[in-house]
């Protein structure tokens, strides 16, 4: 799936959002690398929109897509990171933020982006929690406001990523999929099955995914160091 891997370190389990407590740490230089290979990856046009998705749960999907979107704003990008997982969200946690309203009520009009966009304490990032949890997750993400909010959302911001469940778990991913510029798949070494990733890049471009790339997670070395793989198809 990753032809052109480059060597990239890792993270422990942990969510931990090393990019903003150590930005010049080697993991930190790594995460840079993957930054760079996603705005490469596309030469007629410019990424605006971000989806990082996995094949099941527990791949490091979420701290994965916190860190990209620090090293974005690092870059001085105005960033907005979307917890697009309106089942089982966590981006509020991973930056110590309530639930309590998010993407829901925009897109339910309860709320507009301004009001429900928090400041993280990341200099140019942004976060929209997921909000209540709704009883139609996939008809939200693909109603024509969520085509809206994406389109305001690019006007305050230079670059919007989006935290999304897992493909093989539901179809919100696949919903979302065609929205954005790209799509980076998490995928976690000795977890993942190779069917279960094949699968996953099978719907994805079913569902008109542009693949940017696959990050290889938690794969340990013999010196005890962790790293990603990046590559592009």
């Amino acid at each position: 799936m990753a032809r052109k891997p480059f060597r990239q370190v890792a993270q422990s389990g942990k969510r931990k959002l090393i990019t903003k407590l150590n930005p010049k740490s080697p993991v930190s230089e790594q995460y840079r690398t993957i930054r760079t290979n996603i705005q490469f990856s596309a030469v007629d046009e410019e990424i605006r929109t971000l989806m990082v998705t996995s094949s099941g749960p527990g791949e490091g999907k979420s701290t994965t897509t916190a860190n990209i979107a620090i090293v974005f704003a690092q870059q001085g990008k105005r960033v907005l990171l979307v917890d697009g997982d309106l089942r089982k969200p966590t981006v509020h946690y991973t930056f110590g933020m309530t639930n309590a309203a998010g993407l829901t009520n925009v897109l339910t009009r309860q709320m507009s982006l301004t009001e429900a966009t928090k400041e993280s304490d990341v200099s140019g990032l942004s976060v929209l929690t997921s909000g209540p949890v709704p009883p139609n997750p996939a008809e939200l993400l693909s109603s024509k406001l969520m085509t809206s909010f994406i389109e305001e959302a690019k006007e305050h911001f230079d670059t919007i990523i989006f935290d999304t469940p897992p493909v093989l778990a539901v179809t919100d991913a696949q919903v979302l999929a065609n929205q954005c510029d790209g799509t980076v798949l998490v995928i976690s070494s000795g977890k993942t099955e190779i069917e279960s990733a094949q699968k996953t890049k099978e719907l994805l471009t079913a569902a008109k995914a542009k693949l940017l790339g696959v990050v290889l997670n938690r794969k340990k070395m013999d010196n005890s160091s962790y790293y990603y793989y990046y590559g592009t198809e």
